[in-house]
C-alpha cells in the first residue's frame, strides 16, 4: 500500500462517523481511532523474523545456556516493578469510557485481581486484571494506543513481602 493509499483512508476516516478503524494487508497494518489525541498508523515490517535469524546462531555456536542466562539477568529488577503485559492484541484504555475516571492512577495501589486497564479488540472490551499486589507506578503506553500480543503497558511495584 502506498502513503497516497493510507492519506486517503484517514481522510475518509475523518469524514466518517467511525471511532476506530483497523486494517492489515501483509506486513501493514493500520489502526486508527478519534478517541486518542490523534490517529494511529503502525506499520509492522518482518523484524520477528530478522529476530530469529541471530537466534539459531548462538545455539549453534554452544553457548544457548549463557544466552538464556542474561536473558533472565534483565528480567528480575526490583525496583522497576512487575511489567504488565497486554494478554491479546488491541487498542488499550485506562478508563472505562472517554468521560469516565481512569481504573487506576499513577501511585495508586492495586490489588491482586483488580482491572486495571482495558483491551478493546473486535468490539470486545476485555478487562485485564493486575497480577500482584503493590502500586502503580509507570504507564508504558498512552490512553488509546494499539497493542501487541505481551507488550507492557503497565509497571506495578509489588508490596514488600511480610
Amino acid at each position: 500500500m502506498e502513503e497516497k493509499d493510507i492519506e486517503r483512508l484517514l481522510e475518509k476516516f475523518d469524514a466518517s462517523s467511525l471511532q476506530e478503524f483497523e486494517m492489515t494487508q501483509g506486513d501493514l497494518h493500520l489502526a486508527f481511532s478519534k478517541r486518542a489525541q490523534a490517529a494511529t498508523v503502525v506499520q509492522e515490517s518482518v523484524p520477528v523474523v530478522s529476530d530469529a535469524a541471530p537466534a539459531p546462531a548462538a545455539p549453534a555456536s554452544t553457548s544457548a545456556s549463557t544466552s538464556a542466562q542474561p536473558a533472565a539477568v534483565p528480567a528480575p529488577q526490583p525496583d522497576a516493578g512487575t511489567p504488565v503485559p497486554a494478554p491479546l492484541v488491541g487498542v488499550a484504555y485506562f478508563a472505562a469510557a472517554p468521560d469516565k475516571p481512569p481504573f487506576k492512577q499513577i501511585g495508586d495501589h492495586v490489588d491482586k485481581g483488580e482491572t486495571i486497564f482495558v483491551i478493546e479488540a473486535m468490539k470486545m472490551i476485555n478487562e485485564v486484571p493486575s497480577p500482584v499486589s503493590g502500586t502503580l507506578v509507570k504507564r508504558l503506553i498512552d490512553d488509546g494506543t494499539m497493542v501487541e500480543y505481551d507488550e507492557p503497558v503497565v509497571t506495578i511495584k509489588e508490596d514488600a513481602a511480610e
